[in-house]
């Protein structure tokens, strides 16, 4: 229902830190009308050529200054995620994504309150990292 939401165009690109490549990040705009806390992000899965990313190795972040692993963003009720406004996705693994074309797919649910299921949505996108 929401998958035009998922994962933003574009913004798929590796993380430089001082010349060391240190992963990747992502972007997608919120899977409901409305804004929730942080902690109402239900599931969040990332696939690289077919490949599920590991949880311990994402994270999460709404101003990119105040960074969250999953576990820790189910507890965050004093950020809230607006409407219309990006939610920013690391992915830390030594090395990024390599040179070249791949399938990046983004899987987003959020379960607010007085909702009865998840709203959510999908999104593969074919990503070029020069």
């Amino acid at each position: 229902m929401f998958d035009r939401y998922v994962f933003t165009d574009g913004s798929c690109k590796n993380i430089n830190e001082n010349g060391t490549i240190t992963g990747f990040e992502l972007q997608t705009l919120i899977t409901y009308y409305r804004g929730i806390p942080l902690s109402m992000v239900y599931n969040l899965d990332v696939a690289v050529d077919g490949i599920t990313v590991p949880r311990e190795i994402i994270r999460v972040s709404l101003d990119k200054k105040d960074w969250f692993t999953l576990n820790e963003a189910e507890t965050v009720t004093s950020y809230k995620w607006e409407y219309g406004e990006p939610l920013y996705i690391q992915v830390l693994a030594d090395g990024g994504l390599r040179k070249g074309t791949h399938d990046v797919r983004l899987k987003l649910a959020v379960w607010p309150a007085y909702y009865p299921v998840p709203a959510g949505g999908e999104r593969t996108r074919a990503v070029t990292i020069n």
